[in-house]
């Protein structure tokens, strides 16, 4: 994110990132069935659901592709094994992949799976916390990730509590076991209100959900779809035929949720099925871009600015993000558009 190299420059505007050239958005009949391995980003769940549903309605097979979905065995492993040409495409966090970027990873998000920040702030009836001021006095647990902490305290500040009044507690990914121990935390921050928060309503526990982006946190999109800047350049039309697959995977859930929770269930027995469900309801809204004019995966170029900007004030980068992180060219509709003009733009080549 320090450079803008060619490819960079090809690549984005700080409004809009588009193809050099011509590119045709119609996939056609593929020429052949190709192999795509693709990276979760954690265990089979819920999120994941427009994904099983491609491979279960043959959305995948139909664009030609024969998609390996593999789980990590480390949650930090898929944007490393993406950069390495280990798999073709990862998912990952808007967060995390501005931080690789920043680090010198040649990695670009080409669509967004969700659309929204899933991270909350989760607490039960006995904590008392109705809204951030409650946290005062509170012990706060994290999975002691860097911009979690930052979250916080940018949420602490926004309801005008010194940080200092609140203790955080890094249980790594014991999020929900820290509040629901008696000497545990009083809330966490890091659990997703679209599956733990359902996991704890379904189990009766009355949570009380704060999202993070209505707390004064940037919204950001909390998975996307990443690969290789050297993948954008050399195989486009492939990545292109994915992420319009996938959307097919995606209507189709819309359409009906146990087309995504049935595959995923075949593929991981070991799912409560009731939960994957109602998570995969929960979540449908931000599967799909607020504004109904834009296509599946959209990444807003506003919102990847404001977020960047904000890492850097919160010294979580350590130079200006710059629009090369991410590409909309490989949505449906958008091949071959030109680029929305800004004061900033970087012309394409």
């Amino acid at each position: 994110m320090i450079r803008r190299p060619l490819l960079a420059a090809c690549l984005s505007s700080v409004l809009l990132l588009t193809a050099c050239g011509e590119k045709q958005d119609d996939i056609g009949a593929a020429p052949r069935t190709q192999k795509l391995s693709l990276m979760l980003d954690y265990f089979p769940n819920a999120d994941h659901a427009p994904i099983y549903a491609a491979v279960g309605n043959g959305a995948f097979k139909t664009a030609g592709l024969d998609v390996d979905i593999q789980t990590p065995g480390d949650p930090s492993t898929p944007l490393k094994l993406v950069a390495a040409g280990k798999v073709d495409v990862a998912i990952s966090y808007e967060p995390d992949l501005l931080l690789a970027r920043d680090k010198g990873a040649k990695l670009i998000a080409i669509g967004a799976l969700v659309q929204k920040p899933l991270t909350s702030i989760i607490s039960l009836p006995a904590a008392k916390i109705a809204k951030p001021a409650d946290l005062a006095g509170k012990t706060v647990s994290t999975a002691g990730i860097p911009y979690q902490s930052a979250y916080l305290k940018t949420i602490l500040e926004q309801a005008g509590v010194n940080p200092s009044r609140v203790k955080e507690v890094n249980v790594k990914f014991n999020l929900v076991p820290s509040i629901l121990s008696k000497k545990g935390a009083d809330a966490t921050l890091g659990a997703f209100w679209n599956y733990e928060g359902v996991e704890l309503e379904r189990a009766k526990k009355n949570p009380q959900i704060l999202k993070v982006d209505d707390l004064g946190v940037p919204t950001y999109n909390e998975l996307v779809l990443v690969t290789r800047e050297q993948d954008v350049r050399d195989r486009g039309p492939l990545l292109r035929r994915f992420v319009q697959a996938l959307q097919s995977g995606a209507l189709a859930v819309k359409a009906d949720p146990t087309a995504g929770v049935d595959p995923l269930i075949a593929a991981s027995k070991d799912l409560d099925r009731g939960l994957q469900l109602a998570s995969v309801k929960a979540t449908l809204p931000v599967f799909f871009p607020a504004k109904a004019s834009n296509p599946y995966g959209w990444q807003e170029p506003r919102e990847w600015q404001a977020f960047g900007e904000w890492m850097k004030r919160n010294k979580l980068l350590e130079n200006e993000p710059n629009a090369a992180a991410f590409t909309n060219e490989f949505l449906p509709g958008e091949g071959g558009k030109p680029a929305e003009s800004s004061p900033n733009e970087v012309q394409p080549g």
